[in-house]
């Protein structure tokens, strides 16, 4: 008697979780290292974890946002092991390399801010890369170049993307530094003349009868 026949669609598949995506992030970067010679799985890891307010697809492209740029795993290599085409859109659309001018970064941020997905993710990326201690190492090493101009001009851009809770749910988590500048920014941008607001009293809802239940005695 013949070995019985298995095909692929029989053989269920592992299901790829925001799990196995915080382990292949960890792995895929373990031996690189950032600007301040730090590891750069620490922050893959905390873009990922800023995001957790968020659903599975959103949470992977977080921790996988830096995949397609720094090593050789390729689109078709995720998803193979089972990463969605919606997470593998939003880690592509990330990835400055794949960008038409990678050189223009302010254009790569209008590019990236017209998909909201992809704007949450980069919000969580550029609130990390925004932390006061690393700011502040980046301009000691540099200090003829301001090194983070670059992020606080994409914040707007970001910002206008998503709804202006989702950036609070964001910064809270991975750079609450950030939410004083979020909300003078929105202050800002009110330009409501409160001095001189005025209120019409609102309209009194109508009375509804009350409908006394019917009695089966």
């Amino acid at each position: 008697m013949s070995a019985p026949e298995f095909t692929e669609a029989q053989i269920p598949q592992p299901r790829f979780t925001v799990e196995t995506a915080r382990v292949l992030a960890e792995v895929a970067h373990n031996r690189q290292k950032d600007k301040l010679k730090r590891p750069y799985r620490d922050h893959v890891i905390a873009v990922g974890d800023a995001l957790a307010d968020f659903d599975d697809d959103i949470r992977i492209a977080g921790y996988l946002h830096d995949i397609a740029e720094d090593t050789p795993i390729t689109r078709q290599a995720l998803l193979d092991m089972g990463v969605s085409e919606r997470a593998a859109d939003i880690i592509e659309r990330v990835t400055n390399r794949l960008h038409e001018n990678p050189d223009d970064y302010q254009a790569g941020m209008n590019f990236i801010a017209e998909d909201h997905d992809a704007a949450l993710v980069k919000i969580a990326d550029n609130a990390h890369n925004s932390l006061p201690e690393r700011v502040r190492a980046l301009a000691a090493k540099w200090p003829d170049k301001p090194p983070v101009t670059k992020y606080r001009d994409a914040r707007p851009v970001l910002y206008a993307a998503v709804d202006v809770e989702e950036v609070r749910k964001i910064l809270a988590r991975i750079n609450p530094w950030l939410l004083k500048e979020l909300d003078d920014r929105l202050d800002d941008e009110d330009d409501t003349d409160y001095e001189n607001l005025s209120y019409e009293e609102a309209p009194v809802a109508e009375s509804v009868p009350v409908v006394e239940p019917v009695s089966n005695d």
